[in-house]
């Protein structure tokens, strides 16, 4: 029974990581390349390549990933997960297909395919982190170099991506095109940003009641809310009290304040947003 969840799962996932390849895929061949966008990572090094030669890019994509992984084999080891290498096959798949199929822009502003491609880049790159993929490329380079440099690997990737980017001024001497690739860049790392917070975002809560028995009751009873009961002091009138902390997803935040308007209108309440919460009814780390 175990292993049938687990296989489950396992599925799941996969196919979470594979309809986000897609989306990204159909990003990059249905706004940015046909619109002549260079993005960044290394489908915008073969977006390049293909620029200058005629190449596809989902043939330079594999071959580029293909040596990279091998190298990171041997430098890292097999610790990036069978899940990159998922990852590399497909996406090589869906930029090869998509781009024989798609020959123009599936928007005529340039402008606006920058952003939808930008968006949909993200958003792929979100879905497929937040279940414990990567499509590797540049992320096996910066974990190349981090290895023997004492660098930042995000800093390491804004750096390799500005480079990409920053190339594609020579394929036409124009600085727009440079423009147009910073402008899916940011909105990507926006939509990277907004899927994996998304996700994973839960609230705090501190509750200071002298209202105590009836509050437990309230929050573990009826909102079936898990809590920590902690023992303090006020640092004024050094009474001792008692202050409950909650960890909750977002969505039932207002519920538990409403609750505590109810029970005890005196309350003292303190609540902030957390990202990534790891554990027993909320999220497994991947």
């Amino acid at each position: 029974m175990v292993s049938n969840v687990n296989f489950t799962e396992q599925f799941k996932s996969y196919f979470i990581i594979a309809l986000g390849l897609f989306i990204g895929s159909v990003g990059w061949t249905g706004f940015l390349i046909p619109s002549e966008i260079v993005g960044g990572g290394v489908t915008g090094i073969a977006t390049i390549i293909y620029f200058i030669t005629g190449f596809k890019v989902g043939y330079s994509v594999f071959i580029i990933n293909g040596l990279l992984l091998v190298m990171a084999m041997r430098v890292l080891g097999f610790g990036f997960g069978v899940k990159t290498i998922f990852a590399t096959f497909v996406l090589s798949f869906f930029l090869w297909f998509l781009q024989s199929v798609i020959t123009e822009p599936l928007v005529s502003d340039r402008f606006m395919c920058a952003i939808i491609g930008g968006i949909m880049a993200g958003a792929s790159a979100g879905i497929i982190l937040s279940q414990g993929g990567s499509t590797g490329g540049t992320d096996i380079i910066a974990m190349i170099i981090n290895k023997y440099r004492n660098y930042s690997p995000g800093q390491l990737l804004l750096t390799l991506d500005l480079l990409i980017i920053s190339s594609s001024y020579f394929l036409s001497n124009s600085i727009e095109q440079v423009v147009y690739g910073f402008v899916a860049m940011g909105v990507s790392a926006y939509c990277v940003d907004m899927v994996i917070e998304g996700s994973k975002q839960s609230v705090q809560i501190f509750i200071f009641t002298k209202k105590y028995d009836e509050m437990r009751e309230e929050i573990i009873y009826d909102l079936s809310q898990g809590m920590t009961e902690l023992q303090a002091k006020g640092g004024y009138s050094q009474e001792d009290v008692k202050v409950f902390v909650l960890l909750a997803k977002k969505k039932d935040a207002q519920a538990i304040l409403k609750m505590v308007k109810i029970v005890d209108p005196d309350a003292f309440i303190s609540m902030g947003s957390v990202m990534g919460v790891y554990g027993q009814g909320f999220d497994k780390i991947k």
